[in-house]
């Protein structure tokens, strides 16, 4: 497995295009093998199965970033729910499903797809049929509401939705 390693690792490298993330995917792959690899049948194959996953291995790792975007929370302050810690361990998931219904139903459905369903706001936007930033926005006043029900106090109807 050895005269591996270096092939792997330069593909891995030119794929990710980061050290750190060649090792890590080079990592994936030897463990992969190590606990897979004996389901393979023809041993002289062994360095295109390597490949092979390797590759599958990293274009998930592409789709799992865009689904899931990673941003630095000096990025995003405004839409991050300020929920206290004394709130959340009061409150529980029933609750939470239960102050949802409550919220406005324009803003239920991208709220519940992004937290219930894990999609990303491109799906929540195709699913429903609306600009990404008509999601951005619902989902701000879909939490916004939400927060404001699980505090105990009403939803603010509006009823221009966006």
């Amino acid at each position: 497995m050895a005269r591996y390693y270096e092939p792997l690792y330069q593909f891995a490298f030119s794929l990710t295009r980061t050290e750190a993330d060649a090792c890590d995917l080079t990592q994936h792959t030897f463990y992969a093998w190590a606990t897979k690899g004996h389901q393979l049948r023809d041993v002289s194959k062994v360095k295109t199965w390597l490949f092979t996953t390797m590759h599958r291995a990293f274009l998930e790792s592409r789709r799992r970033q865009t689904r899931f975007p990673h941003y630095e929370l000096s990025e995003v302050p405004l839409e991050l729910p300020s929920l206290t810690p004394s709130l959340a361990n009061e409150i529980d998931s029933t609750q939470v499903v239960a102050a949802l219904a409550r919220v406005d139903e324009i803003y239920q459905a991208p709220v519940a797809l992004f937290y219930l369903e894990d999609c990303s706001y491109k799906e929540i936007a195709e699913i429903l049929d609306v600009p990404i930033g008509t999601v951005k926005s619902r989902m701000a006043r879909g939490i916004a509401q939400l927060q404001n029900i699980l505090k105990g106090g009403n939803a603010s109807v509006r009823r221009n939705p966006t």
